[in-house]
């Protein structure tokens, strides 16, 4: 049996309407789609659970009220929890004035109704229609929206990358720098220069980032703060909590509860 993406849902190249939506429940896709491209950018926004986005030589997190957005023609991958209820917004390159470059977003309550609303409107509009209006209003919104530290720099140097993708397949790996080195058949010297050019992070930064954005995939997708420390080899739950409150400024039972996720 062919495996069902979440890619053969819709064509957002169909329309040259300015922005379409579209609503996405992952339990009725596979959990990860493969790499692709489409001329109107994409913002994925994360109304339960968590997806985790390749784009750019990055990996980006969208935990929920939080959005990743995609400029038009940047080849991008997604991973979603088994749980993930999604938005798409599809946006017209030149539609609005958004980043060229990938980014997480703050998202308000207000572009999440915006959005959701979109979802069931038809995704051919006329320029002067109520929908064409609603567009609008999200569109000036959402360039109001200020940006989120929720990714991993990852880059295309083989060893950088094959590191990463030892480390998110097994995140409690607790291997030291010295054991990476060797690993990589670098000296340490060698491999933090590297990771500095590479990534704009030392080996502990850049290790600290990726336990982060998967607690925050982890936690969102209904795990409990203390098998999440457990999975990523914390000695305790309060060491966890503890990074957690450094990098985000709270605890994980005050970030969820300020954003107050809803289960659907």
């Amino acid at each position: 049996m062919q495996p069902r993406y979440a890619t053969t849902l819709f064509d957002p190249d169909s329309t040259q309407c300015p922005a379409v939506a579209r609503h996405i429940d992952f339990v009725d896709y596979e959990a990860e789609v493969p790499v692709h491209t489409h001329r109107k950018g994409q913002l994925i926004i994360a109304l339960y659970g968590a997806v985790i986005c390749r784009a750019e030589n990055d990996i980006w997190i969208v935990p929920p009220h939080c959005a990743v957005w995609i400029p038009g023609g940047m080849p991008h991958s997604i991973k979603a929890t088994w749980n993930a209820h999604l938005n798409y917004l599809f946006i017209e390159p030149g539609a609005a004035a958004l980043p060229d470059k990938c980014c997480a977003l703050a998202i308000s309550q207000l572009i999440k109704e915006l959005v959701n609303r979109l979802t069931h409107e038809d995704v051919d509009y006329l320029p002067d229609s109520h929908i064409a209006r609603l567009t609008r209003v999200t569109l000036d919104e959402l360039v109001a929206m200020p940006q989120q530290k929720l990714s991993l720099p990852v880059s295309t140097h083989p060893k950088i990358r094959a590191m990463a993708d030892a480390l998110v397949d097994h995140p409690e790996d607790r291997s030291t720098f010295k054991e990476w080195a060797k690993k990589l058949a670098l000296s340490e010297r060698s491999l933090a220069r590297l990771m500095l050019r590479e990534t704009g992070l030392t080996f502990g930064r850049w290790r600290q980032q990726l336990y982060l954005i998967i607690a925050l995939r982890e936690l969102a997708s209904g795990v409990s703060v203390q098998n999440v420390a457990t999975a990523l080899g914390y000695e305790s739950v309060n060491a966890f909590i503890t990074m957690f409150r450094k990098t985000m400024g709270s605890t994980p039972a005050h970030y969820f509860a300020e954003r107050k996720t809803v289960t659907p």
